[in-house]
Protein backbone atom coordinates (compact mmCIF):
# COMPACT_ATOMS: atom_id res chain seq x y z
CA UNK A 1 0.00 0.00 0.00
CA UNK A 2 1.41 3.36 -1.05
CA UNK A 3 0.58 6.34 1.13
CA UNK A 4 0.09 9.50 -0.97
CA UNK A 5 2.68 12.18 -0.27
CA UNK A 6 -0.06 14.66 0.67
CA UNK A 7 -1.07 12.48 3.60
CA UNK A 8 2.55 12.08 4.67
CA UNK A 9 2.96 15.86 4.72
CA UNK A 10 -0.33 16.16 6.66
CA UNK A 11 0.94 13.67 9.23
CA UNK A 12 4.29 15.46 9.48
CA UNK A 13 2.45 18.76 9.95
CA UNK A 14 0.35 17.22 12.71
CA UNK A 15 3.40 15.78 14.48
CA UNK A 16 5.15 19.15 14.41
CA UNK A 17 2.04 20.94 15.72
CA UNK A 18 1.57 18.31 18.44
CA UNK A 19 5.13 18.75 19.70
CA UNK A 20 4.78 22.53 19.37
CA UNK A 21 1.54 22.48 21.36
CA UNK A 22 3.16 20.34 24.03
CA UNK A 23 6.10 22.72 24.38
CA UNK A 24 3.80 25.75 24.53
CA UNK A 25 1.72 24.00 27.22
CA UNK A 26 4.92 23.34 29.20
CA UNK A 27 5.82 27.02 28.87
CA UNK A 28 2.32 28.10 29.89
CA UNK A 29 2.33 25.86 32.97
CA UNK A 30 5.91 26.23 34.19
CA UNK A 31 7.75 29.02 32.41
CA UNK A 32 7.40 32.49 30.96
CA UNK A 33 6.42 33.71 27.52
CA UNK A 34 10.09 34.26 26.67
CA UNK A 35 11.24 30.79 27.76
CA UNK A 36 13.05 28.24 25.57
CA UNK A 37 10.02 25.88 25.46
CA UNK A 38 7.86 28.73 24.14
CA UNK A 39 10.36 29.66 21.42
CA UNK A 40 10.83 26.01 20.45
CA UNK A 41 7.06 25.55 20.20
CA UNK A 42 6.75 28.63 18.01
CA UNK A 43 9.59 27.40 15.78
CA UNK A 44 7.82 24.07 15.32
CA UNK A 45 4.65 25.95 14.37
CA UNK A 46 6.61 27.86 11.71
CA UNK A 47 8.07 24.65 10.28
CA UNK A 48 4.61 23.05 10.33
CA UNK A 49 3.30 25.91 8.16
CA UNK A 50 5.85 24.98 5.50
CA UNK A 51 4.81 21.33 5.72
CA UNK A 52 1.16 22.38 5.39
CA UNK A 53 2.04 24.21 2.19
CA UNK A 54 3.39 20.95 0.76
CA UNK A 55 0.31 19.11 2.01
CA UNK A 56 -1.85 21.47 -0.02
CA UNK A 57 0.31 20.92 -3.11
CA UNK A 58 -0.19 17.15 -2.95
CA UNK A 59 -3.65 16.62 -1.41
CA UNK A 60 -7.07 18.16 -1.41
CA UNK A 61 -7.91 20.54 1.39
CA UNK A 62 -10.59 18.26 2.83
CA UNK A 63 -8.41 15.16 2.88
CA UNK A 64 -5.41 16.96 4.33
CA UNK A 65 -7.48 18.79 6.91
CA UNK A 66 -9.24 15.65 8.11
CA UNK A 67 -5.96 13.70 8.41
CA UNK A 68 -4.32 16.59 10.28
CA UNK A 69 -7.29 17.20 12.57
CA UNK A 70 -7.84 13.55 13.41
CA UNK A 71 -4.24 12.90 14.41
CA UNK A 72 -3.92 16.19 16.29
CA UNK A 73 -7.12 15.74 18.28
CA UNK A 74 -6.39 12.20 19.36
CA UNK A 75 -2.70 12.76 20.11
CA UNK A 76 -3.29 15.96 22.08
CA UNK A 77 -6.03 14.35 24.18
CA UNK A 78 -3.72 11.45 24.99
CA UNK A 79 -0.75 13.74 25.70
CA UNK A 80 -2.92 15.91 27.93
CA UNK A 81 -4.00 12.87 29.91
CA UNK A 82 -0.62 11.15 30.20
CA UNK A 83 1.79 14.07 30.57
CA UNK A 84 -0.34 16.80 32.13
CA UNK A 85 -2.82 14.66 34.08
CA UNK A 86 -5.85 16.13 32.31
CA UNK A 87 -8.97 13.94 32.44
CA UNK A 88 -10.45 12.35 29.33
CA UNK A 89 -14.17 12.68 29.78
CA UNK A 90 -17.06 11.41 27.71
CA UNK A 91 -16.91 14.48 25.45
CA UNK A 92 -13.24 13.91 24.62
CA UNK A 93 -13.79 10.17 24.12
CA UNK A 94 -16.63 10.79 21.67
CA UNK A 95 -14.56 13.45 19.93
CA UNK A 96 -11.80 10.92 19.33
CA UNK A 97 -14.30 8.32 18.10
CA UNK A 98 -15.90 10.78 15.68
CA UNK A 99 -12.46 11.92 14.47
CA UNK A 100 -11.59 8.33 13.60
CA UNK A 101 -14.95 7.87 11.89
CA UNK A 102 -14.43 11.06 9.86
CA UNK A 103 -11.02 9.88 8.73
CA UNK A 104 -12.48 6.51 7.74
CA UNK A 105 -15.28 8.08 5.69
CA UNK A 106 -12.99 10.63 4.04
CA UNK A 107 -10.62 7.87 2.95
CA UNK A 108 -13.36 5.89 1.17
CA UNK A 109 -13.78 6.20 -2.57
CA UNK A 110 -17.11 7.63 -3.71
Amino acid sequence: MVIPSGFLFALLTAVLVIFGDTLIKVAADRATLSSPPMFAGMALYAISAICWYYTMRHAGLAEGAVAFSMLSLIALCLIGATIFGEPIGIRQAFGMIFALAAMFFMSQQA
